[in-house]
């Protein structure tokens, strides 16, 4: 082989060495860095020709592979805006060109502007959860907004809909027409009342009276009212206007459950606030007493933030100080075919290409994609020990061919030398 073909072989090899030890060095760098994700050198041969009478010294290729789909272990911390993703998926994030771009950096912080913005200045994105919000797509980013907290202060919601389960005694003994809950009497007789609490459009509480009464085998009265129409004292007889509604369930006579044919939820207006849904669907007739299964309501009055709480699928609610829970934001999980031929970018993040294949946007927990780790965040798959190890190996290889340019290059020297 030529002298000059063994000094450039020798050469490529020390240049792969020193891209080696550079991405040992960004490693150590990051090693406690937020959802950094491991690089490393691979190497393969470039050979110039086939075997013949004289051996023609080729040169060695390298290659800087990320191990982006490696997961990382978990810090746990005490914000509950520092968000983890465990398993496959990224957090769709957006720099101040407004450019979408994944991460699994999720040390986010409420900026002055009140959006979630990680170290690197990244801006959390998710889906509006409010009524009207446009729908997200899946194969790209379409009805993405950036997360802001500040738009949930002081934030007064009118209630929509509503959950009452109710068991009613089939024991119960039957009450005449004239004096069901819906004819409002001042005679009214009922098996039960139970009292919801709702809420109007400007955040103002409408507490609505629900009454059940026996109007035939396996046939209940159902009457809502608005408390606020009570006779002095309470009850009946209601101001005119203050009912809102009354329906006639109907019983299965073998199971107790609602018949097929029954009405199953009340419809109405809440009083200066939005229409109302209340379902009933799950209310039984069985041989015990008036017992409520569950009541809830959504909706909530102007009340300060008092903390922020993330799912694992990816809901981001506002818990107020009165104790209300309001949806406000669905942070999605965005994946590509081939997360390790991501494109890294300044700032600990990535963008797809032709490599990774197209971006595929879904909720956390569903199509393969990973959960949502509140108060956590995934630390650096930089194994220190590991590092340090391939440093000494590269500076011992990257020393070794050193060597042999050296004697390539005294050989040179002998060579010139001969016409002496």
């Amino acid at each position: 082989m030529g002298l000059y073909g063994m000094m450039r072989t020798s050469a490529s090899g020390m240049a792969a060495q020193a891209n080696r030890l550079s991405t040992v060095s960004d490693n150590i760098a990051n090693s406690s860095t937020t959802g950094y994700k491991r690089a490393s050198t691979e190497f393969s041969s470039f050979v110039l020709q086939a075997a013949t009478a004289d051996y023609e010294p080729g040169s060695v290729e390298t290659t800087v592979r990320r191990a982006i789909s490696q997961q990382g272990a978990f810090d746990y911390t005490s914000s509950a805006t520092d968000l983890a993703v465990q398993g496959q998926g990224f957090f769709v994030v957006a720099g101040l060109d407004g450019q979408p771009v994944l991460t699994r950096a999720g040390s986010f912080v409420k900026s002055g502007d009140g959006e979630l913005v990680n170290a690197a200045g990244y801006r959390l994105m998710g889906y509006p959860a409010g009524a009207g919000a446009a729908p997200g797509v899946a194969n790209g980013y379409a009805g993405l907004e950036a997360v802001n907290l500040a738009t949930l202060a002081l934030q007064a919601n009118a209630s929509t809909d509503g959950d009452l389960f109710l068991n009613l005694p089939s024991g119960a003994g039957v009450t005449v027409a004239a004096n069901l809950p819906s004819a409002n009497a001042a005679t009214a007789e009922f098996a039960g009342k139970t009292s919801l609490v709702a809420y109007d459009s400007l955040g103002n509480e409408v507490t609505l009276d629900v009454y059940t009464a026996k109007s035939a085998a396996n046939v209940w009265d159902v009457a809502v009212y608005d408390r606020a129409g009570a006779a002095a004292g309470g009850g009946f007889p209601y101001a005119a206007g203050s009912l809102l509604d009354a329906e006639t369930l109907t019983f299965d006579a073998t199971s107790g459950a609602l018949a097929a044919s029954s009405p199953q939820s009340l419809a109405f207006t809440i009083p200066g606030g939005a229409a109302f849904t209340l379902n009933m669907s799950q209310t039984s007739q069985l041989a015990t007493g008036y017992t409520v299964l569950e009541a809830t309501v959504n909706g909530n009055a102007p009340s300060e933030v008092d903390r922020i709480e993330v799912s694992e699928s990816g809901e981001l609610a506002a818990i107020y100080e009165n104790g209300a829970r309001v949806v406000a934001y669905r942070v999605p999980l965005a994946n590509v075919a081939s997360p390790d031929n991501l494109t890294p970018l300044a700032g600990n993040a990535y963008s797809p290409g032709g490599a990774s294949g197209d971006v595929q946007i879904g909720q956390a927990g569903a199509g393969g994609l990973g959960v949502f780790v509140p108060s956590a965040l995934e630390k650096s798959t930089v194994d220190l020990a590991s590092e340090l190890t391939t440093m000494i190996e590269s500076q011992r290889n990257y020393t070794a061919n050193s060597k042999v340019f050296q004697t390539a290059a005294e050989l040179l020297d002998v060579l010139v030398n001969l016409k002496r």
